[in-house]
This record gives structure tokens, sequence and C-alpha cells, in this order.
């Protein structure tokens, strides 16, 4: 198919996939994605920084094609860089394999083995492997490699593209989201940020230590200041690093807004009452409030919010002497991504209505506490809360913000 190249700076360009119908991926909901793929052209070597999806890659044949004669250049692609194993990355390799046999692939020693898992044909390939400082030189072009491993999968690493400061920064400062647009100004800011949050919460909380220590790597390198722009495996390209940067920054150290996250689901409505008065608690005290009702709403959506919030609020009704089963899902899916590796520690509020002997509450203590939240209050009810019940929730949520204003 035809489909065009945008050219990024002189010899570099974007050749890569919109996927318009993408709903779920990597367990969360979004609006479609990009798998973004840069050729870099030098004076002797023509380079592909990574692929696409399997089954996704006309468009990047048609951009690939488009840019070779945007350059008036042979159509021959000399390197391949390889900077993750995952699909969405690597789909794509056999076919530029088989176009191009004699093209040289590098990759991080870590990916050799699973590029090999993923691709069986690739099985007896000679992958190329690289470590921080290496490079290639394909003529006015260099190409200079950094690890970063578990950013986020262990084999990651990231690809500079020196002469032009562009950092290739596979899934890091990416987005989940597909728009006709290339670039970050182009792109309301708010709802730019707010997709790289989500992009974060969702993927790189877990990591939130191990960035930091990279970050400080790539400063000690002298790295960082040559940086101009971040071209991430997804969404948009950053022309200005620094904001996404100092984001990440703040995500990753814990940094929070004046913000409490209420997630609860109910069978009868009770908890729904109880988590609506302790939201008018926490508002009269001056904080803001995001509600979650798990019936309807999605966990990728919660987490991002709790991200940059600094306490959760949990409701459950108890069946069968447990959560409510939405809660299961939702407290696994918070300890596999471990807020704690933030610096900040958050506080958690569980609350809920039972039936007879309770279980739910004691429950979610254990679970919250195991996933790193310090836990502030625990409060049930039995069966219909009554208007001391609202009182009580009303003056819980005030007096977590007071305790939170306190720190």
């Amino acid at each position: 198919m035809k489909a065009d190249a945008k050219k990024i700076v002189d010899g570099v360009y974007w050749v890569g996939v919109l996927d318009w119908d993408l709903r779920d991926y990597h367990g969360y909901k979004l609006n479609g994605t990009t798998y973004n793929c840069y050729l870099v052209f030098g004076e002797e070597k023509v380079a592909l920084i990574d692929n696409v999806y399997p089954g996704t890659s006309a468009q990047l044949w048609g951009r690939v094609r488009d840019a070779f004669e945007q350059e008036g250049r042979e159509f021959k692609i000399d390197v391949i860089i390889q900077n993750h194993i995952e699909n969405d990355h690597s789909g794509s390799l056999v076919e530029f394999v088989k176009k191009f046999p004699d093209v040289d692939v590098y990759c991080s020693q870590m990916a050799v083995a699973g590029l090999k898992s993923h691709l069986p044909s690739l099985s007896d390939f000679d992958f190329k492997t690289v470590s921080t400082g290496d490079s290639v030189d394909l003529g006015g072009k260099t190409l200079s490699f950094v690890q970063a491993p578990m950013l986020h999968w262990p084999d990651s690493m990231f690809t500079l593209i020196e002469e032009d400061g562009i950092l290739c920064s596979n899934d890091a400062f990416g987005q989940h989201i597909c728009l006709s647009e290339r670039f970050d100004y182009e792109v309301d800011e708010a709802i730019l940020m707010a997709s790289a949050q989500k992009f974060y919460a969702n993927l790189i909380t877990p990591s939130s230590g191990l960035y930091l220590l990279k970050m400080k790597e790539l400063g000690d390198l002298d790295l960082v200041s040559k940086v101009k722009m971040i071209a991430p495996s997804h969404g948009q390209i950053w022309t200005e690093p620094a904001k996404i940067i100092g984001k990440y920054n703040e995500w990753a150290s814990g940094k929070c807004k004046d913000k409490v996250t209420l997630v609860y689901d109910t069978m009868h409505h009770s908890t729904t009452k109880m988590a609506q008065a302790m939201a008018e608690g926490i508002m009269s005290a001056g904080f803001e409030v995001k509600m979650y009702y798990l019936h309807e709403d999605d966990r990728s959506d919660l987490v991002t919010d709790i991200l940059d919030s600094k306490a959760v609020c949990i409701g459950s009704p108890t069946v069968m002497n447990n959560p409510y089963p939405s809660l299961g899902d939702t407290i696994y899916y918070l300890t596999a991504l471990n807020f704690a590796a933030t610096t900040y520690k958050k506080q958690a509020v569980i609350f809920g209505s039972k039936g007879w002997g309770g279980g739910a509450t004691n429950k979610l203590e254990t679970d919250l506490t195991a996933a790193g939240f310090e836990i502030f209050d625990k409060f049930d009810t039995i069966y219909i809360p009554t208007e001391d019940v609202y009182d009580k929730c009303y003056d819980i949520g005030k007096s977590l913000v007071e305790s939170l204003k306190e720190d």
C-alpha cells in the first residue's frame, strides 16, 4: 500500500504504523496506538530502528519506500536496530531479513534468545549484540546504544542518533494514542500528558527506581544534554524532551497532587453511598477526588489517577467472607504495578458493607499492605448504612486529608 514517510530531520524519517483499531493492549484500554519505526540515512548505510506488529507491516513498507524515494536512494537497508523483542517492535523482522539477507541486526545480548524464541525462522541468524557505549557508524550518522533493562523488559535498550540528538527511547516516554499528527506540539498538551501518564502508570511504574538510576547514568555519561528530541516507540515524538523527562522524574519519585482516588464496587448500593459520603469529606478538606465504580470503569484508568494521588480509598461489600470479585482484579493489578517502587508511600482507607461476619475489609487490609500501601483507616458497617455511618465516612475522608496535609 502507499503510505507517506514523515521527515523528522534531514536523513531521519518516521516510517511507523497507525493502528487505529486497537482497544486493549498490555491489559489496559486504549483508543488505538502507533508502532513507531525510524529510518536513518547515512552517507554509506541506511538503518531501520525497530519494526511492527505481525500483520501490520503494509504501512511500514509503504512509508519505507516513500522515504527512499524522497532521498533518491537505492532501496536497500543495511542495518536494523532491534531495541526490544516484543512483537509490536519485532513482528516484521523476518520480512526485512528475507528482503535484505545481508542486513546486520543489532540488539542487546539479552534480546537474542527472545528474538529466536519469538521468531523461530531466525533461530540460526547471527545477531550482533551491543552494550552501553557501543555505536554503529552509518557515515555522517552515528547510532549509539544504551542498555535500559526493565524499561520495560529485560532486553530493552535505547538508540541515540548522535548528530541529531534524537533518542529512540523504545517504550520509555511513549503513549498509546493514535493520531494523524506526529509531534508533541501538534497535540493538545493536556491530552498528550494524560496519555503519557496512563502509559507510565500501567507499564513503567514497577521500574520507577530503575528509571531514576538510568537517568542518573545518562547524566553521568553526559548523554541527557545531547538529547534534543525523544522518539518513542508509541505515540507522539517529543520535540521538547524536558517536558516529558520532568514528568517522568515526578512520577518515578512519587510526587503527588492534593488528590485522593476512590475505588469501589457494590451489590445493593450501600458501599456506593458510603463512597459518596467519604468523597464529600475529602472534598470538604480541599483535596480533589477521582471516583471509580468497578462495575463500569477500567482498572487501567484508575491506576492512572492513583499514580499521582496521595491516597486511595477502597470500598467493597463482603461476599462469602471476601471482597467483591472485581476488587480482586484491582488488587492483583495494584500488587503487580508495585507503587511502592516510587519513593512516596501512599495512604489507604478501606471500607464497605457486610451482612454478618464480614471479612472483606480484613482481606483488603492484608492485600493492600502487601502491595505497599500504608493503611490509614478501616471501617465497615452491617447492611444498610445509617446517617451515623455516613457521618463516619465523611469524617474519615476529612481526617485522611488533614493527615496528608501534615506530611
